[in-house]
């Protein structure tokens, strides 16, 4: 592992920065690697934040802005994690620098900027960088990128170089940037710098995948839409998102000493990022473990002890800012991911024969090391190590017995490990299944992979099996949005516009209506709706896509049934069971409250994973490790009183989702269009919510918890009541 000897990544990190807000750019803080896209597992590109902007849902604030983004590319459709430690520059966990415009400047000015900051600001060699540009072949979008070739090919000539050599071409596999199938596109532009002892390979190695002549950063220019027949036509706003990563640009500096030496191949562990990692597992590896299992009692190569020091360092970084963001080690999802990435770390820790805990202690060294650029590190040091430390144990435990059993296997089996016996290992021991398979593949043997995939399908089917799900799918025709009024009045007149049956069940659709329908976790309202000389129950109100329906109770009267085909035109009133809306309405605050103490007695990593709001209780489900002893309940529940006696105004604002409260917690997952409304209790909660809620707190009268349990690893769960006394 070499030493850094150039410039620090702060100082890379900080340049950047400083160069594009001396050009105009609003400087934001890195988004959550909890995303709020629900398609994906990870925040895994700097341009996901801002994926509202580019689609038109949200208008920006400001129309240029620059940042520095944690992402983690594992799992989905992005997934790094099998070559990291492999070689020197893929990671799980690794910082995106960008600069964005939306509608603003474009071409010109982001490929100028460019190259200003990496030869005039950085001092990156001239000579050594070569540009790419779009240029089509049959059946690909548009046609050569005409304006970002002449612009490159001015700034090759005044720097006196040849663009013929300068300027390489490529096609839509390097060269075109697309969101999706559909959507916004474009061309775009990357820098690629040789890293060749003579940098003289002519732009030879660009793109043919050789880690001497490295892709340090891409311009994406947003020109076009894709459309469904897969044709493409011009966007009426032009964007510019562009991405580098600093873990490269800093393994350059480093190994280059500053571009003075260019004997060695460019490692992004060689950089101040990782060597203060790598000098922790140094000082681990000489305490050493006596008892090792025989699995680990093979001396390590050279190569393979490096490979194992890159993977260490890489997930550890993965593992400190998942937790920081509240992502816990769990069984489903991301929460999965992120137990495979410590599991596998643990592995290769135990055949560098590190101490037990090892992996807890390097999360102090990330959290030391960057604490001071992402402040969330520093306040959830302790958390990081707790958490990290329980799954160390937690895999520890089965670890042991998992590896004896593998090792039989080996031992007495054809060279062949059976589905059924890759699954146990997943479903009984934790072993997550690519573990088994690189297992395996150290010791020359063959994993059954559809064998293993048949038996994970079977399991699926034992726990649809297991689950009783109630689905009401009604067809409603398009154009049949309802406008919702209920959050200022509970009683309104309307038109039905469609009456709907479906398996027995009548539904009525209106024009306007006051009744909420089940959305967030919360219930829908009850109530009547008045027609002619009829008075019927509505049981239940839903939104299906943008029409809200009403379900109403037809069997109170037997010659409804016969009317409701022609109520449709008609004018109905419609009330809200006013007792109902304020029961449900004080749980749901509880929800937002409960959410605020669960976070003041346990930490900042819980976040709300799912609800079930209704009027005699509500359950809540969040993200935490451990069960919570009596002492937290008891905690949780004193805060949530001492609220509720206060009688603290809950207020209801509706702002620009750009202009909301910097400490409003939102509900990842949820897509949030131009205005959202912002519910505050007191100066105790803020959050994004489009449910009802209590006036002030004294109406809930009383909190409390009535049981607390565990949903799955990292997901718990509690019930709880309010207004009546316990």
């Amino acid at each position: 592992m070499a030493h850094n000897h150039g410039v620090n990544s702060k100082e890379i990190r900080k340049s950047f920065l400083d160069f594009f807000a001396q050009k105009g750019h609003r400087i934001l803080p890195s988004s959550s690697l909890l995303p709020t896209a629900p398609n994906l597992l990870f925040t895994n590109a700097g341009m996901n934040p801002f994926v509202p902007y580019f689609l038109g849902e949200r208008t920006p604030k400001d129309l240029r802005v620059a940042d520095t983004q944690k992402c983690i590319r594992a799992g989905g459709k992005h997934n790094d994690l099998e070559e990291v430690g492999f070689d020197t520059y893929h990671h799980t966990f690794f910082e995106m620098l960008g600069n964005w415009s939306f509608g603003d400047y474009f071409k010109k000015e982001a490929i100028a900027w460019a190259w200003e900051l990496l030869t005039e600001v950085w001092k990156f060699p001239p000579e050594r960088l070569y540009a790419t540009v779009y240029q089509s072949t049959e059946r690909e979008p548009a046609t050569l990128d005409q304006e970002s070739c002449e612009i490159w090919t001015g700034i090759f000539v005044q720097a006196g170089l040849d663009p013929n050599t300068h300027v390489r071409y490529g096609h839509k596999k390097d060269n075109f940037w697309m969101m999706g199938d559909t959507g916004p596109c474009g061309p775009c532009s990357e820098i690629h710098m040789d890293l060749t002892p003579d940098g003289k390979t002519d732009g030879r190695l660009v793109n043919q995948g050789d880690p001497r002549c490295m892709e340090i950063w891409n311009l994406v220019f947003m020109q076009y839409h894709a459309l469904p027949d897969g044709s493409f036509e011009s966007l009426r706003q032009h964007y510019v998102d562009t991405g580098m990563g600093l873990e490269r640009v800093a393994g350059i500096f480093a190994t280059t000493q500053n571009f003075t030496d260019f004997s060695k191949i460019p490692s992004n562990y060689d950089s101040d990022l990782f060597t203060p990692i790598f000098q922790k597992i140094r000082q681990l590896a000489e305490k050493g473990v006596s008892n090792v299992h025989a699995y680990f009692s093979n001396e390590l190569s050279v190569q393979e002890t490096e490979v194992a020091y890159r993977i260490l360092a890489d997930h550890i970084r993965a593992a400190v800012f998942a937790v920081a963001d509240g992502i816990l080690p769990g069984n489903e999802g991301r929460n999965y991911v992120l137990r495979r990435i410590v599991r596998r770390a643990i592995l290769f820790g135990q055949k560098l024969h590190l101490p037990t805990g090892f992996f807890a202690d390097l999360s102090t060294v990330v959290c030391q090391n960057m604490e001071d650029d992402f402040p969330e590190l520093k306040q959830n040091a302790a958390l990081i190590a707790k958490v990290i430390r329980k799954e160390e144990e937690t895999f520890q435990t089965t670890l042991e017995r998992g590896l004896r059993l593998f090792q039989q296997w080996v031992e007495s089996s054809a060279r062949c490990l059976s589905g059924e016996q890759a699954f146990l290992l997943y479903d009984t021991y934790g072993f997550p299944f690519d573990l088994t398979q690189l297992m395996a593949k150290e010791r020359g043997v063959l994993v059954d992979c559809a064998g293993f995939q048949k038996e994970m399908e079977r399991q699926k089917q034992r726990s649809k099996a297991a689950m009783k799900k109630s689905i009401i799918q009604v067809i409603t025709p398009k154009g049949m949005p309802t406008e919702f009024i209920g959050y200022q009045q509970l009683k309104s007149s309307s038109k039905v516009i469609e009456v709907l049956e479906s398996e027995g069940q009548w539904y009525l659709v209106t024009e306007q209506s006051p009744f909420y329908g089940e959305k967030g976790g919360q219930v829908g309202d009850r109530g009547l709706i008045r027609v002619e000389k009829f008075e019927i129950p509505i049981t239940r109100a839903f939104w299906q896509n943008q029409t809200l329906l009403h379900q109403v109770e037809v069997a109170v009267i037997p010659e409804i049934q016969k009317c409701l085909p022609s109520w449709k035109g008609k004018e109905v009133t419609l009330q809200v069971d006013a007792n109902f809306r304020k029961r449900v309405s004080c749980h749901h605050t509880a929800t937002h409250l409960l959410q605020w103490a669960l976070r003041k007695v346990l930490g900042n990593h819980v976040h709300q994973t799912g609800s079930k709001v209704e009027d005699t209780s509500f359950r809540f489900d969040f993200s935490h490790f451990e069960k919570l002893s009596p002492e937290q309940i008891q905690s949780v529940e004193q805060l949530c009183n001492e609220v509720i006696a206060q009688n603290v105004p809950v207020s209801i604002q509706e702002v620009p989702f750009e202009e909301r409260p910097q400490d409003c917690l939102a509900f990842f997952g949820d897509r949030y269009g131009d205005r959202v409304r912002v519910v505050s209790i007191g100066d105790v909660s803020k959050e994004l919510c489009g449910g009802t809620h209590a006036h002030t707190t004294g109406e809930l009268q009383h909190f409390h918890i009535l049981k607390e349990s565990s949903v799955g690893a990292g997901i718990r769960r509690i019930k709880a009541a309010v207004c009546e006394e316990k």
